[in-house]
């Protein structure tokens, strides 16, 4: 049996440059009838934006609002990152239309990261901007996507090049809803986890290197621990740097190449298993660079291994990969750009000018190559 996690409820704020750029993320169990209160009485309809998968969970949500007197519509889309393209967010569009959503309604999100991607695109462009509020059900949705206020959608040249910043009003994160979780699932939403490990708290590795078994039960007290330290470095991070003009960059450690593999696994790939195999990738980028000490590469093989992820990638896929990087958003012009360690919490971006230097670093990671 899990050892059975504390009732309390852990607020995390986070800021922006104007008032209405912050909002508080919380943490802590039976959070779905808080939605109406973080509402408030201004808003008159609510769209519930929900995959097919959650359908149980956004009815509850549903009737949580009706009861409190609020007009409530819901808009089922496709699962995962199905749910991501332009047409699901005409569809939403379509009902906010219908329903003569005013720019005093609101949008709450239930689902994973897609789903808080998708709603909060359609939040921020409904009428140039309509509150969002994120019910995140999956790790990886409460330790990255719904907070931040990054919100974007896919097209078939890469993923989330269309998107816009957009702050919700408030982020909560029900750790009953990571009940039914598969572990799997569970489980490459801690890619998102390592990676604030490595950047900026070395406690979360600690964490997960000495309960194995604790990381794989959803209730147990270590997961909210390191589902609240992620959080709380996300929300610093993202305190200082709303719309990613500087120092936010170091939280897409290991998303450079992970994004190139989504792409090029059209996106049947997990997203923390690709990045999971970009961080590794990023590391060995650093160890070429002459940045970064053996045993820290070494760890990020360990970690992720330990949590079941993958760390190598095909050889021969990089051509393809690099054609995709090349359309990173955080490349400049022809100069590909990768956020790197010198040493644990030590991130920096740096600036390849040389594939050569890229194409090294991949073979460390390469699988299946001809001796």
């Amino acid at each position: 049996m899990s050892e059975s996690a504390p009732r309390t409820v852990t607020t995390i704020p986070v800021t922006g440059d104007r008032p209405a750029e912050n909002y508080d993320v919380l943490v802590g169990h039976g959070l779905l009838g808080e939605v109406p209160r973080v509402l408030g009485d201004r808003v008159q309809r609510v769209l519930v934006i929900h995959p097919r998968a959650l359908r149980s969970t956004g009815d509850v949500v549903m009737e949580e609002l009706r009861g409190q007197g609020y007009q409530a519509f819901t808009a089922e889309i496709p699962d995962a990152e199905e749910g991501k393209h332009v047409q699901v967010a005409s569809f939403c569009w379509q009902v906010l239309g219908q329903n003569d959503f005013t720019r005093s309604d609101a949008i709450v999100s239930v689902g994973g990261g897609a789903v808080s991607d998708l709603a909060g695109f359609v939040a921020a462009t409904w009428l140039r901007g309509v509150r969002v509020v994120h019910v995140p059900t999956t790790l990886l949705g409460m330790v990255d996507a719904a907070v931040g206020g990054k919100t974007g959608i896919n097209t078939a040249e890469g993923k989330n090049l269309v998107g816009a910043f957009h702050p919700p009003a408030a982020v909560l994160c029900d750790l009953d809803t990571l009940r039914t979780l598969p572990e799997n699932e569970l489980l490459t939403g801690m890619a998102e986890v390592v990676k604030c490990g490595f950047i900026a708290d070395e406690r979360i590795l600690e964490l997960i290197e000495a309960h194995p078994e604790a990381v794989r039960d959803s209730q147990s007290e270590v997961v909210r621990e390191l589902v609240e330290r992620s959080i709380r470095v996300k929300a610093e991070i993202v305190s200082g740097d709303l719309r990613e003009a500087g120092r936010r960059e170091v939280l897409n450690y290991g998303h450079t190449l992970g994004h190139a593999i989504e792409h090029n696994e059209r996106y049947q790939w997990r997203h923390g298993a690709a990045v999971s195999v970009g961080l590794v990738f990023a590391a060995e980028l650093a160890r070429t660079a002459g940045n970064l000490a053996d045993d820290v590469v070494e760890r990020h093989r360990s970690v992720l291994a330990s949590l079941g992820l993958p760390t190598t990638y095909r050889w021969d896929q990089w051509p393809r990969l690099l054609e995709v990087m090349k359309r990173d958003k955080k490349t400049r012009g022809n100069l590909l750009r990768f956020v790197v360690l010198d040493a644990v919490g030590r991130p920096r971006v740096l600036e390849v000018p040389d594939p050569a230097i890229l194409f090294a670093s991949y073979q460390e990671i390469a699988e299946g190559a001809p001796s």
